[in-house]
């Protein structure tokens, strides 16, 4: 059974999406009820655990998720999700690296445009990809989204959690 739940966050109302029990989408907005958008029905209860690491997440007290997930995408996107999601709190990448890591520098547009078709924002990372100067290039929810994850996760207040992550494999204790 598919279903959905818009949920309030520091950046705005995001909506949460599963099947069968397994988170497979977190986008910023609320989808447009009058299409059919294939998200299921609305409802109230079923998202607690990712709405708890959420929260965790904004509060500065989790570095990254442990969720029942349904990561739908092509080998490729698959590939540089799980690449993407390496990537250390706080720390960036850029998208020619990301290639490189992948095994072809010539890749980065083909990494930037699976990064555009995340699903799970946030819980897959994709946001701590940079253009190779650092700039702030494409975010599907929107560049002002991207730095504020970005400024979060560097802030003096998520310090010690950094430190906590990079020796820890993610998840505080």
């Amino acid at each position: 059974m598919q279903i959905h739940k818009s949920v309030l966050t520091p950046l705005g109302v995001f909506t949460l999406a599963s099947e069968e029990g397994y988170l497979k989408a977190v986008f910023a907005g609320v989808p447009d009820p009058a299409s059919d958008h294939g998200l299921g029905r609305i409802v109230e209860e079923g998202f607690e655990e990712t709405e708890r690491q959420l929260a965790e997440y904004f509060d500065g007290k989790r570095c990254c998720f442990d969720l029942d997930l349904d990561i739908k995408g092509t080998d490729f996107q698959r590939l540089v999700w799980a690449e993407v999601s390496a990537i250390p709190y706080g720390q960036t990448c850029s998208y020619k690296q990301l290639a490189i890591r992948l095994g072809d520098a010539a890749k980065a547009r083909s990494v930037g445009a699976a990064l555009s078709r995340n699903p799970l924002n946030i819980v897959i990372p994709t946001h701590r990809v940079v253009g190779s100067r650092g700039s702030l290039t494409g975010y599907s929810s929107g560049i002002d989204t991207k730095r504020f994850l970005l400024e979060h996760e560097k802030s003096e207040a998520t310090a010690a959690l950094r430190m906590q992550c990079a020796d820890a494999a993610g998840v505080p204790a």
